[in-house]
């Protein structure tokens, strides 16, 4: 276990060094720079101004020997500063990342402990009108493009109902009026995660139900219950974490669609106000900091599969 995992962790770091390149080059390569976001704010400034100043950050160097550069700081703990911020990139970020934490956490146990009960209902009742019924649902959440979904969200409790606020953060000083800010992204994101999970959960748990075990098991006496629990969903969810795991990806991305809509101060806004401003360093280490979550989500995933079997195994 420990070899196998040294070396899924090496593969990790392998995988984030290769997609900082990747990522530094995309935003090297955009249209604009700082430096003419300067230029465009103060009109007196000249060409020689601007271009000093290019020379001085380094703007005027290759991608590669600017990347190099980069690097060598970054190794040392120094991911430089925030153009829109004037403060250390990590500083922004990390409590930031916090937020969004919070907002994924909470979206991603909601949808499963929806998705993982209603999936082995319906799979448990094949063909049956509850069965069809769920199904409609989880297509309904899996269609619904999720910018669409959060501005009716903010029409209907917002606009017209007045019960939550459209968007914004609380001041940190009530649990309670914090909650109801986090309740509207929160619940767009469950519901474009519910559908997918319940999809797989159902495929999943259809599928173990064919096994010889559960045969033998009703061969033995055991009620539904027992089987549903002790045999049908820890074989099932072999499938589903893997899912779950690619789904951080996916989880990510709604929660920058629902972070900006909402003006939920979380990575996903950070970084694309960061993108909008030009402010390079930001960018790139949030979102290195999310092909980190997406990485350690699937290791996670793969360490999860020899509880759920134990006859998996890392040898």
């Amino acid at each position: 276990m420990l070899a196998y995992l040294a070396r899924r962790l090496a593969e990790s770091f392998l995988v984030l060094a290769i997609m900082s390149f990747v990522i530094f080059a995309l935003l090297g390569l955009m249209p604009g720079d700082p430096i003419d976001v300067m230029i465009f704010s103060d009109p007196e400034m000249t060409p020689e101004d601007a271009a000093r100043l290019r020379a001085l950050y380094g703007l005027d160097r290759p991608i590669a020997e600017r990347y190099l550069t980069w690097l060598g700081s970054a190794l040392q703990g120094d991911f430089g500063y925030s153009r829109l911020y004037n403060r250390p990139t990590l500083d922004i970020l990390l409590p930031r990342l916090g937020n969004t934490v919070v907002l994924m956490g909470l979206s991603l146990f909601l949808a499963l402990i929806i998705a993982l009960p209603a999936g082995i209902y319906a799979a448990t009742r094949p063909q049956s009108l509850t069965d069809h019924g769920i199904n409609l649902i989880a297509f309904a959440g899996i269609s619904i493009p999720p910018f669409w979904l959060a501005i009716l969200l903010i029409i209907l409790f917002a606009v017209v109902l007045g019960w939550l606020p459209a968007g914004g953060m609380g001041d940190g000083q009530s649990f309670w009026s914090d909650l109801r800010f986090l309740v509207l992204p929160v619940l767009a994101l469950t519901i474009a995660t519910v559908g997918g999970v319940i999809r797989f959960m159902r495929a999943a748990a259809i599928e173990a139900l064919r096994q010889d075990f559960v045969r033998t098991a009703r061969a033995k006496g055991l009620s539904g219950r027992q089987i549903v629990i002790g045999h049908v969903l820890r074989n099932a969810m072999i499938p589903v974490a893997t899912i779950l795991a690619l789904q951080m990806g996916n989880l990510f991305s709604g929660a920058l669609i629902t972070e900006t809509i909402f003006a939920y101060l979380g990575m996903g806004k950070t970084i694309y106000d960061s993108v909008v401003g030009n402010d390079y360093n930001v960018a790139l280490v949030g979102l290195l900091l999310a092909t980190l979550t997406t990485l350690l989500a699937n290791l996670l995933a793969d360490l999860a599969y020899t509880w759920l079997d134990p006859r998996i195994s890392y040898q």
